[in-house]
């Protein structure tokens, strides 16, 4: 006899749709190893909307002792896919882009937070605000996200 671990499924309308994106995003962040590693924290995730934070480390300052651009991308990056793929449908970046505003500074705390501009089709724009300790907007990056196939979580049938 196999021994198979079921994958958990989710009967349409089975949940609001602000449930359905807490449980994506749950899915999501227990398989994303990288915004784990950072120490990326899932706050807040409703449908088309998602918001995380980030503490600065040591680690992730660049040659003039701010936090590295890449870093602070990573962030607003997965803040992006936590609202895209709210909906459950497989969701990945179509295109995206970042204007660093302000240097952020070690031990600081940086908050993402992703809102749904418009979502057509299979294609959505989303837009991100990443905010310092004391909510100065240090980073504001626009993501174009395409639907695929599949889901986040299976679907039952």
């Amino acid at each position: 006899m196999s021994t198979q671990t079921s994958t958990p499924r989710v009967a349409p309308g089975a949940m609001s749709a602000d449930e359905l994106a807490r449980a994506t995003a749950q899915a999501m962040y227990d398989a994303d190893a990288c915004s784990r590693a950072l120490g990326i924290e899932l706050i807040e995730v409703r449908a088309g909307y998602a918001r995380l934070s980030m503490a600065v480390r040591p680690e992730f300052l660049n040659g003039h002792q701010i936090c590295h651009g890449g870093l602070i991308f990573t962030l607003a990056d997965s803040t992006f896919a936590f609202a895209c793929n709210s909906y459950n449908v497989n969701t990945v970046a179509a295109g995206c882009s970042i204007e660093f505003l302000r240097p952020v500074q070690p031990d600081d705390v940086l908050t993402a937070e992703a809102v749904e501009q418009i979502l057509s089709g299979r294609n959505g724009v989303y837009d991100i605000r990443v905010t310092n300790r004391a909510g100065e907007t240090v980073a504001l990056f626009r993501g174009k996200s395409a639907q695929i196939r599949g889901n986040v979580i299976p679907v039952a049938e």
